[in-house]
């Protein structure tokens, strides 16, 4: 087949094929600072410049509500951010603890063994032995690695930092995620000994 022919505008000129994007989870709202509408955003993204940028439209998760940034900067821990469509603190008060997500393009060309992180939810994870240990629910950032919340039996929930020797293999869209259970301390849990956990990111300060 020839080339797809491209779509012709009410103008008489033509238009170029829309781009396909998906919403990913960019950052969380903490916290409410000021008076003003600003919001506290814990990043969950390794380019905030860009997508908390003045112009940068962002959507609460779940939701079709633009909000359309403003003003931004880092302001430790994570990021200051004003709406446009957030003119005072009660406003602001409704994204507490939300996630918010910004439209990117799909990357097609994606580099392998790499995954953006609503990919990883839902992927298995199991023991040497392939027996399953749960699914991904959660993923977040602590002391610099990746750590994925693991939901399931026989270990109820528990914390799974990404990184060696407890990750010894990961394939989440395929086989799974094998982990060693001695390294990531749950024979001590099941043994009824307290267990070393990754801490998550607490709520920041107004």
């Amino acid at each position: 087949m020839g080339a797809a022919a491209r779509r012709r505008g009410s103008s008489g000129t033509t238009e170029q094929p829309r781009a396909e994007v998906e919403r990913l989870v960019v950052g969380r709202v903490r916290g409410v600072h000021g008076l003003r509408g600003a919001v506290r955003i814990e990043v969950l993204t390794d380019d905030p410049e860009k997508r908390f940028g003045p112009g940068a439209v962002l959507h609460p998760e779940g939701t079709t509500d633009h909000l359309t940034v403003t003003r931004a900067g880092p302001s430790s821990p994570g990021w200051l951010v004003r709406f446009a469509e957030i003119p005072d603190r009660d406003s602001a008060e409704s994204l507490r603890d939300r996630y918010l997500e910004a439209e990117v393009p799909v990357q097609r060309g994606q580099a392998p063994d790499t995954y953006y992180w609503h990919e990883l939810i839902g992927a298995k994870v199991l023991d040497r032995g392939g027996r399953l240990l749960g699914n991904v629910v959660d993923v977040y950032r602590a002391g610099g690695a990746e750590v994925y919340l693991v939901r399931g039996e026989p270990y109820g929930e528990f914390d799974l930092p990404g990184v060696r020797p407890i990750v010894e293999s990961f394939d989440p869209m395929g086989s799974g995620i094998v982990v060693d259970t001695h390294a990531l301390g749950l024979e001590e849990r099941a043994a009824g000994q307290p267990m070393r956990k990754a801490h998550r990111r607490g709520r920041s300060t107004p």
